[in-house]
């Protein structure tokens, strides 16, 4: 047995020790053990009916909840286990948000606090209102492209197509009385970048990690930063293979455009907007790294899933490489 997502050991109790049931509290719960070194064995705490009366008291009056906490005897020797269940509504410890995340707990800050105590509320970023902007200030060509390209696959309803530019953002969920969510933003507004700082993609050409050779930065509603990224990708820094049959000239880019297609759109689409670095895409002789401030799930890891294409390279944000396929030709074009 070892500590994980909802096991912690602790040789004695300290009452900073109160951040770890604040940090169960506000994931998944969890046990936290006083008694235990950290290799599990049990050591035993002197003072264990204390603690009983201590604990639960000092949780109650700095965390406002109360804990289960029972004593366990293993081996002769007296331990405490205190139970701690998730819940509802965010926690704090001092003003301090902690959360459990693997088998690390950790302090919420910034973006990620302001994300944490929205879905702790059943809200998300992308879900808050905005003052100030209607849906006259969006573009409307792009609404109504939308709606054309949504009619096609079959994902929005036909009397769509008569409606106005109001009715399809009231029938897409994103007005919240007379204001406009977030999303709307992002997606509509042809400038979104005037209100969310992060709302753009970087591409950059490098010869070394440290060098690059030329970059482009791509703005707009988030369909258009896809349309353009993808057309600079494959016209501009990707280096096509060309090959003949008969006197057909063939070009083959050396990432396969669905792929690459992918890649783009969820790094994208899952960038957490809150965040104010935008997407960043390096572009190598023999690969892309593409790059975006996002979170992992609760008690997800990058090992949570064999060959998965996107790994957390730090807390808070993913990146996925992308490397050339080794497609025999005549040559390069650039």
């Amino acid at each position: 047995m070892s500590e994980h997502q909802t096991v912690e050991w602790k040789e004695s109790w300290r009452d900073e020790y109160l951040r770890w049931i604040c940090g169960f509290a506000n994931a998944e719960g969890g046990t936290l053990v006083i008694g235990r070194d950290d290799r599990g064995t049990a050591v035993g705490v002197p003072n264990a009916e204390r603690l009983l009366e201590e604990i639960p008291n000092k949780a109650r009056d700095l965390l406002g909840i109360v804990p289960s906490v029972r004593l366990v005897e293993e081996g002769g020797l007296s331990l405490v286990e205190i139970a701690v269940e998730p819940s509802p509504t965010a926690i704090s410890y001092r003003g301090e948000y902690h959360v459990r995340s693997g088998s690390t707990k950790q302090e919420l800050r910034g973006p990620a606090l302001t994300a944490f105590l929205l879905r702790k509320m059943g809200r998300h970023w992308d879900a808050a209102p905005v003052p100030g902007v209607s849906a006259s200030d969006l573009d409307s060509r792009t609404m109504r492209s939308f709606v054309t390209r949504a009619l096609r696959q079959g994902r929005i309803a036909p009397e769509a197509e008569q409606g106005t530019d109001a009715d399809l953002l009231e029938r897409l969920r994103l007005t919240e009385g007379s204001w406009l969510k977030r999303a709307a933003l992002l997606l509509f507004h042809p400038d979104p970048l005037r209100f969310v700082s992060g709302a753009f993609v970087k591409i950059g050409f490098f010869e070394s990690n440290a060098e690059v050779l030329y970059h482009d930065v791509i703005e707009g509603d988030l369909f258009r930063q896809v349309a353009t990224t993808l057309d600079l990708l494959t016209t501009k820094y990707m280096k096509a293979w060309i090959s003949y049959e008969r006197v057909h000239r063939i070009e083959t880019l050396p990432v396969p455009e669905p792929a690459l297609r992918e890649a783009v759109l969820n790094a994208i689409v899952h960038k957490d907007y809150g965040v104010a670095s935008p997407v960043q895409i390096r572009v190598y002789n023999d690969r892309i790294k593409i790059w975006n401030a996002g979170l992992l799930p609760n008690s997800w890891t990058p090992a949570s899933e064999a060959g998965a294409p996107v790994a957390a390279t730090q807390p808070g944000h993913c990146r996925g490489v992308l490397s050339r396929r080794h497609d025999r030709g005549v040559g390069p074009r650039h």
